[in-house]
């Protein structure tokens, strides 16, 4: 295939470019930008960005619609309970201003706005990790437009999600990289409270770390810094992989990045669809190579899954920036205003309605608008004259439009105040505008169709109908064969008939969870026999306490055949009674797979699943949820009161998994292991604190975890007979775990089997 050859059958891509501040919007703008990101004073995930203020962005949706651009408004963090009521009122001046669409990663957000701001396009964020087609097609029938996957796919994966999906698909092609998949990244909220879902992130993984590796530890390095990327070379590709829209990264840079940036993509993306020749000069290179690039470029993960060519290993600093260049580009596009010039016919007869006529392109006459005012009067004293007229409707410096040509046509001896002259020009301006908006296919205004009134739909609602009341559960999440067999010696040593009350067992464990990984070894490998016979056993004696597996944090793929291993295997065993969803992913595979297979199958959501309001709960068909780690004990008592008749349960004790990232530490600096084992190694980092990060080669994936457990063992008389407790087992022997599974059965009674131990956000939130 010519990589140059011009598409035809579908319409151009998108040129999507970053505004951190009016400035940054009106050079993206002149610079060819097609539609502009940005965020208001709430909700954006650039906190710490200028953003634009309710008056600023009225504008700059109305400026951006005359010239046939978008602008797409990111509502991309999560929202607490008491933070929903305010979407409303934000969102109104928007809305009827025309704004094109929002950039949501909440999914009760997500619904809330579909029901009270019906006529809005909602893209779904790449904060939501949407890495397979599943979480596509289910976002589809909910009312999703487009979606921005995770930055981790491949070209080839998109191309799948494209045609898949049939949604618009949004991709970044140029400027700074996470380390971690977008919006699954709690390492700045724990370590210090600021938060990425909140727009906050402190960016640690820009800091340096010693990395022990097999017992050797390595000097500080950037281990998990990304360089920035740069897919210029690519654009033939990229078109032909069916994205739809080229998103530029970078709402906290400066505009002249936005401008140059965006100046340099449309020179080739322009010369693509003429079909010439699409070879990027040095001098191009140069160019983005000094607007703020962080160390080298690299082409993200496109064409790579992982690799140590991607990270900054040495130097996460950005270079040095070429002044000149930035000169430069301020002065031709964000200094120099962008004008359309319009002919101006001006008819004023004694006894008839002053008369303006307006033409855009009067050569070919393309565009033209008459509009009438005051009646024109004889003079009494001072008639007006053609220097009147002329200064008046040329007054013109704050609109896009610019007088090329002016014919005026006066009665001798008439009048027409200058107060009417003015409003005459307004009036052509008001409507020449709103005529080059309607001839773009773009919206000029709306009026709110839904006020904030029942906030939540039925047809969503949780299923569970048998909440618990009273006596709190404990709930127990097994990632190995050790654990699950402290699990099984625990439990049967307490030898507890069912339903008894005796004391020893103060919180009997209602619900085992096997990680995947886990569930699929057992039920498949001879090895695995014997704790699958006792597993079987337990759960024919305790018939109260049920068996669920859990799905994978991250679903690409590659994984396509290991969910189907994990059904076959719970279709073909009684004993599994659901599963424990941790994305829409998973969520939009069982909803589609499973359960329309067998009924019986519950779905539970995980705390990164995200419900922080409960809009998000009557958002899915889930059995039950989890609280997130971020919401402080207020928060979280506040969802419950609005949970209904839901299931939920509560995480009291296990290592936070702060980062999923794709990117793999053993291959940076010791190679690509690609061993059926899991492998550990620890990041330390300047307070000589050691972050476990556990190596996943079935999934190709790494888990970096906290240094200390979570543990909320002086809490839970406080939630007694609100939530269900959880203790998940990661970095546990089968000791440890049983150690810590006795401490929690017994309400935390005795001493505590682990020393150090953090509170998460229990107190402080995520703010």
């Amino acid at each position: 295939m010519d990589r140059n050859r011009i598409e035809t059958t579908r319409k151009k891509v998108e040129l999507l470019a970053p505004a951190g501040n009016p400035e940054g919007f009106y050079g993206a703008i002149h610079a060819g930008a097609e539609a502009v990101y940005l965020a208001g004073d709430r909700f954006g995930a650039r906190a710490y960005a200028d953003n634009f203020t309710t008056e600023e962005l009225v504008a700059c949706i109305r400026y951006a619609h005359i010239w046939g651009r978008k602008v797409y408004l990111t509502v991309n963090t999560l929202v607490k309970e008491s933070e929903l009521a305010e979407l409303h009122p934000f969102l109104t001046p928007f809305y009827e201003a025309g704004l094109d669409g929002v950039i949501i990663q909440d999914i009760g957000v997500f619904c809330y706005i579909r029901e009270h701001f019906p006529n809005l396009e909602l893209h779904v964020s790449t904060q939501m990790t949407l890495t397979s087609g599943y979480g596509g097609k289910l976002l589809k029938q909910m009312g999703a437009n487009r979606i921005v996957p995770a930055r981790e796919l491949s070209l080839e994966e998109i191309k799948l999600l494209k045609s898949e999906t049939g949604l618009e698909i949004e991709c970044f092609i140029h400027g700074a990289m996470c380390y971690c998949y977008s919006g699954q990244c709690l390492f700045s909220s724990i370590l210090g409270g600021r938060s990425g879902n909140r727009g906050k992130c402190a960016q640690p993984c820009r800091l340096p770390y010693a990395v022990e590796i097999d017992g050797k530890t390595s000097a500080e390095s950037y281990p998990l810094s990304l360089k920035d990327m740069c897919t210029i070379e690519h654009i033939p590709d990229l078109i032909h992989a069916g994205i739809d829209s080229f998103k530029i990264e970078g709402r906290m840079k400066k505009p002249e990045y936005a401008a140059g940036v965006t100046a340099i993509y449309r020179k080739y993306i322009d010369r693509y669809y003429l079909g010439e020749d699409c070879t990027v000069s040095g001098e191009d290179l140069r160019k983005l190579s000094e607007l703020y690039i962080r160390s080298e470029r690299q082409d993200g993960y496109y064409y790579r899954h992982n690799g140590a060519d991607m990270v900054t290993l040495h130097n996460p600093s950005y270079g040095n920036t070429n002044e000149s260049l930035n000169a430069a580009i301020r002065a031709e596009y964000i200094e120099q205003a962008k004008k359309i010039p319009v002919m101006v016919q001006a008819e004023f007869q004694t006894g008839k309605p002053a008369r303006l006529t307006w033409i855009v392109n009067a050569e070919r006459d393309d565009l033209q608008i008459t509009v009438t005012g005051d009646q024109v009067a004889p003079a009494q004293k001072m008639p007006i004259t053609k220097e009147n007229i002329q200064k008046q409707l040329g007054k013109l410096g704050d609109t896009v439009f610019t007088v090329s040509k002016m014919d005026i046509s006066l009665d001798p001896d008439c009048f027409y105040s200058l107060k009417a002259l003015n409003e005459l020009r307004r009036t052509a301006v008001r409507q020449m505008e709103d005529r080059l908006i309607v001839r773009h296919g773009l919206c000029v205004g709306r009026k709110t169709e839904s006020e904030q009134t029942n906030r939540r739909n039925d047809s969503g609602l949780l299923k569970s109908k048998n909440r618990k009341t009273g006596q709190s559960m404990l709930h127990v999440l097994v990632h190995s064969p050790e654990q699950l067999a402290g699990v099984l010696d625990v439990l049967d040593s307490e030898n507890i008939p069912e339903n008894s009350s005796d004391a020893k067992m103060h919180y009997p464990v209602g619900r085992i969870y096997l990680e995947g990984d886990l569930a699929s070894r057992i039920y498949t490998e001879d090895t695995q026999r014997e704790l699958r016979t006792r597993l079987e056993a337990f759960l024919s004696r305790q018939s109260n306490c049920e068996l669920m597996i859990a799905l994978p944090q991250i679903i690409r793929q590659r994984d396509v055949d290991y969910l189907k291993t994990l059904s076959g295997i719970a279709l073909q065993h009684n004993e599994i009674k659901g599963f424990l969803v941790r994305s829409m992913d998973g969520m939009g595979y069982l909803t589609a797979q499973m359960q329309p297979a067998d009924e019986r199958f519950q779905i539970y959501t995980d705390a990164g699943f995200y419900t922080w309001n409960a809009d998000s709960l009557y958002a899915v068909p889930a059995d039950g949820f989890c609280l997130p780690y971020e919401l402080k004990a207020a928060d979280q008592h506040r969802l419950l009161e609005q949970a209904g008749d839901a299931n939920a349960e509560k995480i009291v004790y296990g290592y936070i998994p702060l980062m999923h990232t794709a990117n793999c530490v053993f291959r940076t600096l010791n190679g690509c292991r690609k061993s059926p084992e899991e492998g550990t190694a620890y990041l330390t980092d300047r307070y000589r604190k050691k972050f476990p990060v556990v190596r996943n080669c079935t999934h190709c994936i790494n888990i970096i975890y906290n240094c200390l457990p979570l543990s909320l063992h002086g809490e839970l008389m406080k939630w007694q007979g609100t939530v269900d407790f959880r203790v998940d087992f990661t970095l546990e022997d089968k000791a440890q775990t049983m150690r810590v599974l006795r401490y929690f059965m017994t309400g935390c009674a005795g001493n505590r089997p682990y020393a150090e131990f953090t509170g998460g956000h229990e107190k402080r939130g995520a703010e």
